[in-house]
């Protein structure tokens, strides 16, 4: 709850600033310079924007993990997603209690069709292929992959990835993390693919796998609280792929959402809300030695 009351009051306290400054409007300004609707229930940029009125509605992940959501309660606004979701909203003028979470599996939030969510945030990697289906927001966050092994494995000490190419991989259907992989560690054996990361780390766990690929924070927290003797055998270079590893909000193909989301982060971003956000709850979670390619 601490991290929590500290987000909140990042996001209040430049809020409370903004409104005494000698410059700004009033307090019922939001990103972008759009005026706040009565009663916390968006802007107007939101307006006949959102599935239902008055409510901005935000899909996570069935379950989602920490660090980005703590305790599977993203209600709570506990973790690095939860807090900047949150915080997206209260830019858009939504205040908590019209604030409504749904859940859904990783690849259902991707693939074409309506969705049951405004924005959905699972640390989705803005990719082109994924554009072809759903609509992204800039980005939030820009993180790179890393590897979770056991001590005593053969991934153990590896420098670089031709020290892994014996290895037997294992990675979540859909992510960028399988096709890291595939297309930069390229391993003599083909990866074994699981339907999520509770089911990579079940594998990990039992030793079917020498290790999992997974971005660098998530990697960080399974060795530390989900797979007892587990540890971070590395990360890989920022540059390993050819574009930045950046995750975006996910929304609905061609949504006009995306334009006062994007208002929304751009503020976040130059307030300095969304790296005390990461201070706050990503900060113990980048430092693993580098594997080079």
């Amino acid at each position: 709850m601490r991290r929590f009351l500290i987000s909140l009051a990042v996001v209040s306290s430049l809020g409370l600033a903004a409104c005494g400054s000698s410059d700004s409007s009033s307090d019922t300004t939001a990103a972008g310079g759009a005026a706040k609707l009565a009663g916390g229930t968006g802007n107007d940029c939101t307006t006949d924007k959102t599935l239902t009125a008055a409510t901005l509605t935000i899909g996570t992940g069935t379950p989602a993990y920490e660090p980005w959501v703590v305790g599977d309660a993203p209600e709570k606004g506990e973790g690095f997603e939860a807090a900047v979701a949150y915080a997206v909203a209260t830019e858009l003028g939504f205040d908590n209690e019209h604030v409504s979470w749904v859940r859904t599996s990783f690849d259902e939030a991707v693939q074409p069709g309506k969705k049951n969510f405004d924005f959905n945030l699972q640390q989705y990697s803005i990719t082109e292929e994924r554009k072809k289906t759903v609509s992204f927001s800039d980005a939030y966050y820009t993180t790179n992959q890393a590897i979770v092994g056991f001590a005593d494995s053969s991934a153990a000490g590896a420098k670089s990835v031709a020290d892994l190419k014996g290895l037997k991989f294992g990675a979540q259907t859909g992510t960028t993390s399988l096709d890291f992989i595939t297309n930069v560690i390229k391993p003599d054996a083909e990866p074994f693919v699981y339907d999520d990361n509770a089911g990579a780390k079940a594998a990990l766990e039992a030793k079917q796998i020498d290790a999992i690929v997974v971005d660098l924070p998530t990697a960080f927290y399974i060795a530390a609280a989900e797979i007892e003797g587990a540890v971070v055998i590395g990360q890989f270079p920022a540059d390993a792929n050819a574009t930045p590893e950046q995750f975006g909000l996910v929304l609905d193909l061609e949504n006009p959402l995306v334009a006062c989301v994007n208002t929304a982060l751009a503020t976040l971003k130059d307030n300095g809300t969304l790296a005390k956000i990461e201070s706050t709850w990503l900060s113990d979670k980048t430092g693993a030695p580098v594997i080079s390619l």
